[in-house]
């Protein structure tokens, strides 16, 4: 998918919508038969408002009092809770207190309500207007990213890929090519070094949810077991582990008492990483 395109359609009357349907961002499965139904209720639904709205008609009961943000808001809370899969119509109407089709009034599609859960989250990480540290400016982009990505672990799936997908995501881009502008770099490189930063952000939070997850799984199997058999298998991994002369480089490092998933190292070791890419972009940068 080009950059070259532009927003689709004209059903947005302000900048507050989405620039491009969801499913250029990630497969909905439509070829399924279920979702294909789903889709084409959906379209039933968000017609016969259109039509409504063209009558002159208002929303009625208590869905006259919801608006956009309430209903994004609580898509949010349940993809928090829950994850994407359990974010439906049904399932927000119902924590609402309104009917299905009450929400159809300020959301057309499933499609685009994700579209703007994902611009919730790129308006919490907003990256900051260019200071002239280019150097801070990406870290704090960084860090901003990484904290809205481990508050919402659902967004890790739709971010950082194509071209924006909204007001939010192309002000955040805009402002950090303004961070690296005047620094000497051609268009390329200036744009592959944001998706580098881009690409460490995401895998390194990949990597800490998968770090959370994996301990919430050892701590319930631990849980399960009695004392006696948790020393058993830690004995076993560590038998293993220094059969004499088989991995005598990572015994080195289990000597050293050093343990690379540490939940109390996990900021420093982003801020390791981080550094670590910010001093080569910094060599990429040409000198004055």
């Amino acid at each position: 998918m080009s950059w070259e395109v532009r927003r689709v359609g004209e059903r947005f009357e302000d900048d507050g919508g989405p620039f491009l349907p969801m499913r250029l961002f990630y497969a909905t499965g439509t070829e399924d038969r279920r979702a294909r139904h789903e889709l084409a209720r959906e379209r039933h639904i968000a017609q016969s408002v259109s039509r409504a709205k063209q009558d002159g008609r208002q929303p009625g009961g208590r869905a006259r009092g919801l608006s956009r943000a309430d209903i994004v808001d609580c898509a949010v809370a349940i993809a928090d809770a829950e994850g994407t899969a359990a974010v439906s119509m049904r399932r927000i109407a119902k924590d609402l207190q309104v009917g299905v089709m009450s929400l159809y009034w300020y959301i057309t599609s499933k499609e685009e309500l994700h579209q703007f859960m994902l611009e919730t989250v790129q308006a919490e990480i907003e990256a900051a207007e260019p200071s002239g540290d280019w150097r801070a400016d990406l870290a704090a982009y960084a860090r901003n990213a990484r904290a809205a990505v481990h508050r919402h672990p659902w967004a890790i799936d739709y971010m950082a890929a194509g071209p924006p997908s909204g007001p939010d995501t192309a002000r955040n881009a805009d402002r950090m090519i303004a961070a690296l502008d005047g620094l000497g770099l051609d268009g390329m490189t200036l744009m592959w070094i944001l998706m580098a930063l881009g690409t460490y952000v995401m895998g390194a939070v990949l990597r800490e949810i998968q770090e959370l997850r994996w301990q919430r799984a050892g701590n319930e199997i631990e849980a399960g077991m009695t004392e006696a058999e948790i020393a058993r298998a830690y004995a076993e991994f560590d038998r293993r582990i220094r059969e004499p002369d088989r991995y005598p480089h990572l015994a080195k490092i289990l000597d050293m008492g050093i343990d690379p998933d540490a939940p109390e190292t996990r900021d420093e070791r982003f801020e390791f990483g981080l550094s670590c890419l910010l001093d080569g972009i910094a060599g990429r940068i040409p000198k004055s």
